[in-house]
């Protein structure tokens, strides 16, 4: 198995699980856990090659005209984060089958779940700076939807994590770009050992607080700590993952990842050590405030986090494997915990531990898995957390600092540790004995009956015994990750260090510290009632959540009086920016004309002043006309004037499309009239003068510009090249589409994502619900009683010409599309041709019901963009993403032509500009031209209004393009015009006035 396989098979696990959780279920958990494990066990042949002191590498070339590729690394450090990422995730993964309900929707969990697992290993193994980004970005992504779908108090949690991570994301954004900018490269392992970190202190000491930021804020680090007691709203499975393995885990391998560059910097260590020891002194203390088994898992954690950043600031090779190696304790103590606060909580249906009262004794297996993890966690003999905390211990006591400093750290250390102890005894005491500490006696903390918990099943707690008893078993034979630890170490260093872990190391410091930390622990659990009436709730007057809170809506708050300012109908307000763009523009292009060149006589034709007239009386009109319909019109004729030109020019492909957007754009606007009034506002003389006369400077300014500007120079050496070589290169004649889908066809893949998402914010804006601007309904009055006034009747004739013109519009749309490659043609102006037809469909039909979509167009824009993505990795049999293939040539015409017919992957990618495009129109369309449907609250409030009874109310008729919301009412609404309003004060939900 190679790295990209692997990197697939964890993505490919993310649709998969939707398939599998349609058949299993809540199941999905069992075969996510099985195919991981499976995974994971084929990674460990990779073993061999990392301890011989290789590394496996992989690129695949993306886009390497700009170098840019898919890179893949994976050395001894990263082998350490992946084999938890996937075992720990297994683990997780079969937790999850027993701890959701038969009845609880599991899917989308498991989707991020997975998509967790991918993001966390693509992290590990990126050697691309970019896509390390990328990946990190993932990370905060699924840790967000992860915990905003774990109930109704979920949502604002999710959103202070994501506002503090997302933070630190930027800062790491900006590191990287740094680092490109400064050492040329994008590859990481290639950036970590340039001269640059060397040679520019400031450069390394911005990239050092840069760093150490993102990774603070991953890490729940002093001050960005709140975030994780505050994501303990997310289920159990969801916190064990995230603790052990992953989202918190990412800082520590970035710290890692980035130390050896900044082992010589004082600013860097200083960060580390300070914001690390300070977390974990807050952290234990934390801890024992809190009566949550969860709440003090959590700042365990957050206590935990700080020993391994505190030691990583330290820096010496000794300190450095003692943080890989209290990574891997850490991972099964921490998962094994957590798993267990779920069957606590599952089965007791409580986890304060002043409710919680004698499950000793109904939950005996449970007490021996908490009791393990806690004791390795406090780093009690024999298990893998006492390994660890020595390590960590011997890496304090290895800084290379002043004696006095070193011993500082050290027994600040020392002191972190025995809180770590007390809280340990906090959970293994208070989830399974007696709670006789404040609030004991409390009538609201009543202990449950000891005997309604029973133990869970043995494949609820197994895959929290498997860490614990791992944990327990590498104690006795730490010696095993020697190697892989070792070069884990060496990877997070310029220096080598030979790791020896063992039980027993004889006595030492170490030692006397670890008995001082046992010590002290037991006598802080023997007093912990005592100790529990000492310890303040609250030792500030405010919390952090409350001050990321305030920062979220202040933030909110000022957001909203800067649009306020900006907030207007009011043109000349909107157009201030443009002029001031157009003075900037009319000012360059007067001094840059003389240097550009003389101008080019000789192009200008009667036509042109014929054109030129004939745009001026359409725009005289626009401006003129008080008739919104009349200014419509008005306007696309300008719009056909401009196409016109387009023409005359040569320019074909552009006139089409100017054409079609102009017919496309009067039908819209047209639907768009029905739900705005008749005529424009009045306003002032003075108004209108100054008005007119922006307009005309604006005109001037922008007329010299492109006088200046333009017409100077002979064609750019680039349009040349196109000209000369874009036949030979993809064998196509039409230049402007080849370009488009051959040449530039990234961009024009970055322009069809925005037109889907153009499209859909479309419908989210038509889904609001909104009516006219006052109460007269939207049918003209004008035509009452006519034969205008009936659709099925005025429609007759068009509809009569359509039914013959659709089947050779759709054709012609088939036409251009096939073409465009070599006459003019393509996949905007196809479909735009095809969109054509479906305004024709909407403009012939009586009813917005008759003409309504059997169809999810919103999936066809769905489908434009992804056949675009999909069919750019054909270009990968070329060298590179979205470059055209050849898939036939020699194919006849069916238009006629002389030049043979070659079948690309780039007409592929035209049919996806065609179904993105399609699906925008039909949008505006199917939205736009649906009847305004007339709420049933108003029907009501005009029966009070007037009097109306029950019996009455039948004969209640509605405004002619108004229906009654289906089912609201039991009786059929009919149109007619005499509809007499309703005012305001009986309109509850103010309708009339939206």
């Amino acid at each position: 198995m190679s790295l990209m396989v692997l990197l697939l098979l964890t993505l490919a696990l993310v649709p998969l699980s939707v398939l599998v959780h349609r058949a299993l279920g809540r199941d999905t958990g069992f075969f996510a856990a099985v195919a991981l494990t499976g995974i994971g066990v084929a990674t460990l042949p990779w073993l061999s090659t990392l301890l011989d002191g290789g590394v496996l590498e992989e690129h695949l070339p993306w886009i390497p005209t700009v170098d840019v590729g898919l890179s893949l690394r994976l050395d001894g450090l990263g082998m350490v984060f992946l084999l938890l990422i996937l075992f720990i995730g297994a683990l997780v993964m079969a937790y999850s089958a027993r701890y959701f309900s038969v009845k609880k929707k599991t899917s989308d969990y498991y989707l991020w779940m997975l998509m967790f697992v991918f993001a966390m290993s693509g992290m590990v193994i990126a050697d691309d700076l970019i896509l390390l980004f990328v990946f990190w970005e993932f990370t905060t992504l699924c840790s967000f939807f992860l915990i905003n779908r774990s109930g109704d108090k979920a949502p604002a949690p999710a959103q202070r994590t994501l506002l503090i991570t997302a933070a630190g994301g930027l800062g790491l954004l900006t590191a990287v770009l740094l680092i490109i900018v400064e050492t040329g490269t994008t590859s990481m392992s290639q950036a970590l050992t340039h001269s640059a970190w060397t040679e520019n202190t400031t450069f390394t000491s911005v990239v050092a607080v840069l760093i150490a930021f993102a990774a603070f804020t991953k890490s729940a680090q002093f001050p960005f700590h709140l975030w994780l007691p505050d994501a303990m709203v997310a289920p159990a499975p969801v916190s064990a993952y995230l603790h052990a393995a992953a989202m918190v885990k990412a800082g520590i391998y970035l710290l890692l990842r980035f130390s050896p560059v900044f082992e010589e910097s004082t600013l860097w260590q200083v960060l580390l050590i300070s914001a690390g020891l300070t977390t974990a002194l807050m952290g234990a203390l934390f801890a024992l405030q809190r009566h949550d088994i969860k709440e003090i898992m959590a700042y365990s954690t957050v206590s935990q986090l700080g020993f391994l950043v505190a030691v990583i600031g330290i820096g010496t090779p000794t300190a450095l494997v003692a943080a890989t190696i209290h990574v891997v304790a850490h991972a099964l103590f921490k998962s094994a915990l957590f798993m267990m606060v779920g069957i606590i909580e599952h089965e007791a249906h409580s986890r304060d531990i002043r409710r919680l009262n004698g499950l000793s004794k109904t939950m005996r297996i449970s007490l021996v898995i908490t009791l393990i993890s806690s004791l390795s966690m406090a780093g009690v003999p024999p298990l893998l957390g006492f390994v660890s905390k020595e390590h960590l211990l011997a890496g304090f006591l290895s800084a290379d600092m002043p004696t006095v400093l070193t011993w500082t750290l050290t027994l600040m250390a020392v002191l972190a540790a025995i809180g770590t102890f007390a809280y340990c005894g906090r959970i293994v005491l208070g989830a399974f004995t007696s709670y006789t500490g404040a609030g004991s006696k409390d009538e609201h903390h009543e202990p449950i009956d000891p005997t309604t918990p029973h133990e869970a099943p043995a494949s609820f707690y197994l895959p929290a015994l498997l860490p614990a008893v791992a944990g327990l078993v590498l104690g006795f034979i730490p010696f095993v990750f020697d190697g892989l630890i070792t070069r884990a170490g060496e990877d997070a260093q310029t220096g080598t260090y030979e790791a020896e872990f063992a039980l027993w190391h004889g006595f030492n410091t170490e030692l006397m510290l670890s008995a001082v930390i046992v010590l002290g622990g037991l006598l802080v659990v023997a007093m912990r009632a005592r100790l529990d009436d000492l310890i303040p709730r609250r030792i500030l007057p405010f919390t952090g959540v409350q001050v990321v809170e305030s920062m979220r809506l202040g933030s909110i708050n000022f957001g909203r009086r800067v649009g306020n300012i900006t907030r207007t109908d009011m043109h000349g307000v909107h157009l201030a920016a443009p002029g001031i763009l157009l003075a900037g523009l009319f000012i360059a292009g007067m001094i840059a004309a003389p240097v550009v060149g003389d101008f080019d006589p000789g192009h200008t034709r009667m036509t042109d002043w014929v054109l030129i007239a004939l745009l001026v009386c359409f725009l005289a009109g626009t401006v003129a006309t008080e008739n919104r319909a009349a200014a419509v019109v008005l306007a696309g004729g300008a719009g056909f004037v401009v196409a016109a030109w387009y023409f005359a020019l040569g320019a074909v492909d552009v006139g089409m499309t100017q054409l079609l957007v102009e017919i496309l754009t009067v039908v819209v606007l047209v639907l768009v009239l029905r739900k705005l009034p008749k005529r424009f506002h009045k306003v002032t003389r003075t108004r209108r003068g100054i008005s007119i006369a922006v307009a005309l400077a604006f005109g001037v300014m922008a007329f010299a510009a492109t006088f200046a500007l333009t017409g100077r120079r002979g064609q750019a050496p680039i349009a040349e090249w196109y000209l000369e070589n874009t036949y030979e290169e993809t064998g196509a004649l039409n230049v402007v589409n080849s370009i488009l889908v051959d040449f530039r066809a990234l961009d024009t893949f970055g322009e069809l994502t925005v037109l889907g998402v153009a499209g859909f914010a479309i419908l989210a804006l038509l889904n609001s619900s909104f009516a006219t601007s006052d109460n007269e309904p939207p049918a003209s009055r004008q035509w009452s009683g006519t034969p205008l006034d009936h659709a099925g009747d005025n429609t007759t004739a068009m509809r009569s010409v359509f039914n013959w013109m659709a089947p050779f519009i759709v054709l012609l749309s088939l036409i251009l599309l096939l073409r465009g490659h070599y006459e003019s043609g393509g996949g905007f102006i196809a479909a735009l041709v095809a969109g054509g037809f479906f305004a024709l469909r909407y403009l012939v039909a009586p009813s917005d019901t008759s003409v309504k979509l059997r169809f999810d167009y919103a999936l066809v824009i769905v489908g434009g963009i992804i056949t675009g993505a999909a069919i750019g990795f054909a270009g990968y049999l070329e060298g590179s993403y979205l470059r055209p293939v050849v898939i036939a040539e020699g194919l006849p015409m069916p238009w006629g032509s002389d030049a043979g017919f070659s079948l690309t992957t780039a007409l592929i990618f035209d049919v996806g500009i065609y179904l993105a495009v399609i699906g925008a129109v039909l949008v505006a369309l199917d939205r736009l031209g649906q009847a305004q449907r007339y709420p049933a609250e108003l029907l009501k409030a005009h029966r009070r209004a007037h009097g109306t009874s029950e019996a009455e109310l039948s004969t209640v008729k509605a405004p002619a393009g108004y229906h009654a919301d289906p089912g609201d009412l039991p009786f059929e609404v009919q149109a007619d015009e005499s509809w007499p309003g309703v005012h305001t004060e009986n309109d509850p939900r103010g309708v009339n006035d939206r």
